[in-house]
């Protein structure tokens, strides 16, 4: 460090300071010689003092910056050894080159100098060599650290954060769970109950749900009748979904007793903080899981993830006449106010969507309107595409089929759109439509899934119904009767019930039989319908030969594969698992194929012991509890058949149906 006289800034004003009065002095001495000399002595000693304090002050400046420097080092050296922060530096061979003593404590080690990160944690190593993430939190040796890699010096910082991971564990475990409670079928059950036996089975309920809550520490209120609130925590609700909602089994045999079968519906809102948008959640999840049948619950987290559990039994049949009368007036209210009305149902439609989407189309023009069926000629499945050829003989009715093209160029704001057997925007012929217009209309008879057609104005979802051409034929006895069903229009609409009832062997209902009888009397032909559902002896031979192949467990689950060279078409993976339901020892069987689009199709079909629906749903497809089915994309059938099988597996964890 250099003195500040030394510096040209202080030096030259100090020069010319003592020149200046050293030439005073001397005039001085010229003039008065005691004064000079006097003068002259008192310069010298500031002189004197000035340099020297200067030097004192230079020394000790010295000193302190010395001592400064050696306590900042000192505390880094401490800091860097002894924070409770691990600092760790690798070479290109994933081995410790150096570490701090706290993170080597962290180990339980002297040094980690020299070990391999494959001997200390294998989640470091994957961290390490990602190379996408910059800092992520690992568990060693039980405690939980944020680990930031500067990859560039291949440095690494790790911070204990143990304490906050426990407090946002405890946080979400704390986090307030709103659920109702809603029992399905009370009003059906208790109408011919008197009211002793209605009071016994009203207690009987109300004290195994009081039991279930004060097992769980769950606060449960009865609002209504047949229905309750609960309030909960996220870490009841986890111990809730480790049971599988026993709940649900435990009312159900409960109250057999009463040789009723009284069945529970829950739905649960958690995931947020926000009280009444967790009260919508509940309510939202309830309408779900009503809406798939009941007999289960729905819980909806704040991200929109929907989980089910429970849907093991076959649904009650809650339909009534006033309930398709009304449904049907509004329709045609709907129909009315509309300028044209648009009708399409799922990609590769099968004989039930095509069959309603041409009751619609039957019921629009009661109610003269123009209307137009949406449909993908190239892709249906082969019943379809029969009935089709017959839509072409008769000019009337194929003019109102039109391409999806087509029927973006026609759709206005003031159009109807009725989608009919699917609700999943996903799976409608044109997705494009549905965002077109405002006015939709779902019906369908499938079990609701998480996914739906956003704010329809007027759905009509009955999975207690066999088909949608039931619903459809249904609505249409309330339409005015200025048209009548011609001849290939009710053979159409009775095909649709006939495939999806497999022949009215399964899911079927008086009211099934009811709009079959209302068809025939139309004039639809019998011997059409089986015309239509012939099959080719090829696809007679492809399904002979994935039976031969099938695989029977000690379960009673069958699983067929197709040949992974060749491709199947949808309806004849759906007849394999049908034709594997009727062997011996059978209760669930699964088809898996590859099919024209390059998927990967999976048919399910159950006697009803085993839910097939909710194992599709593993698999993100869906249907009912004794049919149906899912496709995967980008993937081999040998992968489609290990998913197939965890996803079995899974299921049957949960335990089985009474």
């Amino acid at each position: 460090m250099s003195h500040f006289y030394e510096r040209k800034a202080y030096r030259y004003p100090l020069y010319i300071f003592i020149l200046l009065s050293t030439a005073f002095a001397i005039c001085l001495l010229y003039f008065q010689w005691i004064l000079g000399i006097v003068s002259l002595l008192l310069l010298g000693f500031v002189l004197y003092y000035v340099i020297h304090s200067q030097r004192s002050l230079y020394v000790e400046l010295e000193q302190y910056i010395s001592n400064l420097s050696y306590r900042i080092k000192k505390v880094g050296e401490e800091a860097l050894m002894e924070m409770p922060i691990g600092i760790m530096l690798i070479n290109d061979d994933y081995k410790v080159e150096w570490a701090n003593q706290f993170l080597a404590s962290c180990f339980k080690e002297q040094t980690l100098v020299g070990y391999s990160l494959y001997d200390l944690a294998d989640s470091l190593v994957a961290f390490v060599k990602q190379g996408q993430a910059n800092e992520e939190i690992i568990n060693i040796h039980g405690k939980q650290f944020k680990v930031v890699i500067r990859r560039e010096e291949k440095l690494l910082y790790f911070f204990d954060v143990t304490e906050q991971v426990e407090l946002q564990k405890r946080y979400e475990a704390e986090r307030l769970v709103l659920a109702i409670i809603f029992l399905d079928n009370y009003d059906e059950i208790t109408q011919g109950m008197d009211d002793q036996a209605k009071s016994q089975m009203n207690s009987h309920v109300t004290s195994i749900l009081n039991q279930w809550a004060n097992d769980y520490g769950i606060f449960l209120k009865r609002t209504s009748s047949d229905r309750f609130i609960a309030v909960l925590n996220e870490h009841i609700l986890e111990q809730l979904e480790k049971s599988k909602f026993s709940i649900l089994d435990e009312v159900r045999e409960q109250t057999m007793k009463y040789n009723v079968q009284l069945t529970l519906s829950i739905g649960v809102g958690t995931g947020v903080s926000s009280l009444p948008e967790l009260g919508a959640l509940a309510q939202s999840s309830l309408d779900l899981a009503l809406g798939r049948g009941g007999d289960q619950v729905a819980i909806k987290q704040g991200n929109g993830k929907v989980k089910f559990y429970g849907g093991k039994t076959n649904p009650m049949e809650k339909r009534t006449r006033v309930r398709a009368r009304v449904i049907s007036h509004a329709l045609r209210e709907l129909i009315a106010g509309s300028d044209k009305v648009l009708i399409m149902g799922h990609k590769y439609p099968d004989m039930d969507a095509l069959g309603a989407a041409i009751g619609i189309l039957k019921v629009v023009q009661s109610n003269q309107k123009e209307g137009y069926i949406v449909i993908d000629t190239a892709k249906t499945d082969a019943g379809a595409q029969r009935l089709i050829e017959e839509l072409k003989t008769h000019s009337e009715l194929w003019s109102r089929c039109i391409k999806p093209e087509q029927g973006l160029e026609l759709v206005t704001e003031d159009t109807l759109l009725i989608v009919v057997d699917t609700h999943r925007p996903s799976l409608v012929v044109e997705e494009r439509l549905l965002y077109r217009t405002d006015h939709i209309v779902v019906i369908d008879h499938h079990r609701r899934g998480e996914e739906f057609i956003d704010a329809p104005i007027l759905v009509y979802m009955e999975p207690y119904a066999s088909s949608t051409s039931e619903l459809v034929t249904e609505l249409l006895e309330y339409q005015p009767k200025r048209l009548k069903l011609t001849m290939l229009e009710a053979t159409a609409l009775l095909a649709g019930i006939v495939v999806d009832t497999k022949s009215f062997t399964f899911r079927t209902g008086s009211r099934t039989f009811d709009a079959a009888s209302y068809l025939r009397a139309q004039g639809a032909d019998t011997v059409l319908v089986q015309k239509l559902l012939k099959e080719s002896i090829n696809n007679y031979v492809k399904r002979a030969k994935m039976i031969e192949n099938a695989s029977i467990d000690s379960r009673g689950i069958a699983i067929a594969k197709g040949d992974p060279n060749e491709t199947y078409d949808q309806v004849l993976i759906a007849q394999t698992a049908d034709t594997l339901l009727t062997l011996s020892g059978v209760i669930a069987s699964f088809v898996i194929s590859k099919r024209a689009d390059q998927t990967i199709g999976i048919s399910a079909r159950s006697l009803g012991d085993i839910n097939v629906q909710l194992i599709m749903e593993r698999l993100g497809g869906g249907g009912h509890l004794t049919n149906a089915a899912a496709q995967l994309s980008d993937i081999t059938i040998e992968e489609a058949e290990q998913q197939l099988r965890a996803a079995i597996d899974d299921y049957l964890e949960g335990g089985k149906p009474s």
